[in-house]
C-alpha cells in the first residue's frame, strides 16, 4: 500500500515529489492560479520555493495553466489573465519581466547618438534605458528630458556628459512621475530627436494604450514632440488595450520588445508597425536585436 502511494505521487507530481508534502497536481495548479490571480505576477523561482518543487515541474504546471487560460507566461514567471488592468507600484512592476526589459533597454539605447535630445517617458523599461545609456561610454552631449524622477536620479552621475532636464509638474508617488498641471510646459518648448514611450498595452487596432489617464496625456505629448518615437514594451504588454490611448500604431516609428508571443508580433507587423525583437538573455551586448524578418524595411 505504501509503495502504491509513492508511485501515485511520482505519476501525479513528478520526480521531485514525495507524498508527505505534495498536493495532487490538479490541486496544486489551482493554488498556483489563485496565487497568480491575487498577486498579478509571480516568479517561477518563488513558486518553486513555496511549493517545494523544482522549477522544471513549476514550468510544466504553468504551461498547463496557460492551456486552460488561467495564467499568461512571461519571462521569469506568470501573469494573471484578469483583463481588469491594475496599476502596480513602480518597485513591484520592476520585478515583472526584468530580463526582457533589460534586453529592450539595451537595444533602444543603441539607437541614441551623441548630440541627440532624447525624451524618456516614466516607467520601468525606460528606467532600464537610462541605465543602458549610462553604460554607453561613447556618448556625449546628450540631452535627456524626462518626467520620471527615478530616471533623473539614475542619470545624475552622467552629468556633465549628459544634460538632464526634468519636466516639472505634479508628483504621482505610485510611479514617481510628474504629470499635469505644469508637466507639459517643458515638453511644448522642445523638439526631440528621439522619444521612448512606455505603455501598458500595444494592440493592432487600439494602438499604444495606458492604464493611467494623467500619464497618458504626457505620453501623447512626448510622442508628438519627437522626430522619431518608439514604443518600448516587454512581451506581456502586447495584444492588450487599456483605457488611455497614447496614439495609433502609425504615430510611432516602431516597437522595441522582447519575450513576445510570435503570433502577437505577427499581428502588429501586419497592422503596419515595425517591430524589433531584442534577445531576452542575460548580459546582452549593446545593440543586440533580432531583425524584423517579416518586414522589408530596415530595422530602426
Amino acid at each position: 500500500m505504501q509503495l502504491r502511494k509513492h508511485l501515485k505521487a511520482y505519476e501525479t507530481d513528478g520526480v521531485d515529489a514525495t507524498p508527505a508534502d505534495r498536493a495532487p497536481a490538479g490541486v496544486r495548479r489551482q493554488r498556483i492560479a489563485d496565487l497568480v490571480a491575487r498577486r498579478g505576477f509571480v516568479r517561477t523561482a518563488e513558486l518553486a520555493r513555496e511549493f517545494r518543487l523544482s522549477e522544471v515541474t513549476i514550468r510544466t504546471d504553468l504551461e498547463q495553466l496557460v492551456v486552460g487560460g488561467l495564467v499568461a507566461r512571461v519571462h521569469g514567471g506568470a501573469l494573471s489573465t484578469d483583463r481588469r488592468a491594475v496599476e502596480r507600484p513602480f518597485e513591484e512592476e520592476s520585478e515583472v519581466g526584468a530580463e526582457a526589459k533589460r534586453a529592450v533597454a539595451v537595444t533602444a539605447a543603441a539607437l541614441v547618438r551623441s548630440g541627440d535630445c532624447v525624451v524618456l517617458d516614466v516607467g520601468t523599461t525606460t528606467t532600464q534605458i537610462a541605465l543602458a545609456l549610462l553604460e554607453r561610454d561613447d556618448l556625449h552631449d546628450v540631452v535627456v528630458v524626462t518626467n520620471g524622477l527615478t530616471i533623473a536620479l539614475a542619470l545624475e552621475q552622467a552629468v556633465p556628459r549628459f544634460t538632464v532636464v526634468v519636466s516639472g509638474g505634479t508628483l504621482r508617488p505610485l510611479q514617481h512621475s510628474l504629470v499635469d498641471p505644469l508637466a507639459s510646459s517643458v515638453l511644448t518648448s522642445i523638439t526631440a530627436d528621439l522619444a521612448f514611450i512606455g505603455c501598458t498595452g500595444v494592440h493592432p487596432r487600439h494602438g499604444a494604450t495606458n492604464v493611467n489617464l494623467p500619464e497618458t496625456d504626457v505620453k501623447r505629448l512626448m510622442t508628438a514632440t519627437a522626430r522619431r518615437s518608439y514604443i518600448v514594451a516587454d512581451g506581456s504588454k502586447l495584444g492588450q488595450a487599456h483605457i488611455g490611448v497614447i496614439g495609433p500604431l502609425a504615430a510611432f516609428e516602431g516597437l522595441v520588445t522582447a519575450g513576445a508571443e510570435p503570433g502577437v508580433v505577427a499581428e502588429l507587423r501586419a497592422a503596419g508597425l515595425a517591430v524589433v525583437e531584442a534577445d531576452a538573455t542575460p548580459d546582452d551586448p549593446p545593440g543586440a536585436a533580432t531583425p524584423d524578418r517579416d518586414s522589408t524595411e530596415e530595422a530602426p
